[in-house]
């Protein structure tokens, strides 16, 4: 929170709020698809909950890193860190995805509906180079990570289109 009234108050916020609002469209991407996924499944064992549980706990260090990286203006090593986060993120939803797909046959919804992981790989690879130049090239990197975001922002009609035949 700025601690004064005034635009320039503010503007030294601009990184902080940047790294809040790229974050929260993070988060509000993989609920989303979090909700997508769910929807198109019928079962869930012991495996799949704590595979979600991972999910949540690695959508939690979210906003550590966010504000880090904010309040330390895209300095490398909070970049590098948010890069990790983001990478653990997807790590952990596509554990949750194969622990939903073991648990459903070949012909169900979620299997019909995952198909083509265009996305999910080239985000794979963002995040992966994002991570190496992190170090040099702090800022190209969150760039890369917004294109990421930005790629996902487009709904995903995979699981959708599956259900609306169901």
């Amino acid at each position: 929170m700025p601690h004064e009234v005034s635009y320039e108050a503010l503007y030294k916020l601009l990184p902080v709020f940047l790294s809040y609002v790229i974050s929260f469209i993070y988060v509000g991407i993989y609920w989303n698809n979090h909700h997508h996924l769910f929807q198109s499944v019928k079962k869930v064992d012991g495996k799949v909950l704590w595979a979600n549980m991972f999910l949540l706990f690695s959508l939690s260090l979210i906003p550590f890193a966010s504000g880090w990286m904010g309040e330390n203006h895209f300095q490398s090593l909070t970049v590098v860190l948010y890069g990790v986060i983001l990478l653990l993120c997807a790590v952990a939803y596509y554990c949750l995805t194969l622990s939903l797909l073991k648990n459903h046959s070949l012909d169900s919804t979620i299997h019909k509906a995952i198909g083509n992981k265009f996305k999910e790989r080239v985000s794979l690879a963002g995040y992966a180079v994002g991570l190496l130049i992190s170090g040099w090239l702090p800022l190209v990197s969150f760039g890369i990570y917004v294109v990421i975001a930005l790629i996902w922002l487009y709904p995903d009609k995979r699981i959708e289109k599956h259900l609306i035949a169901e």
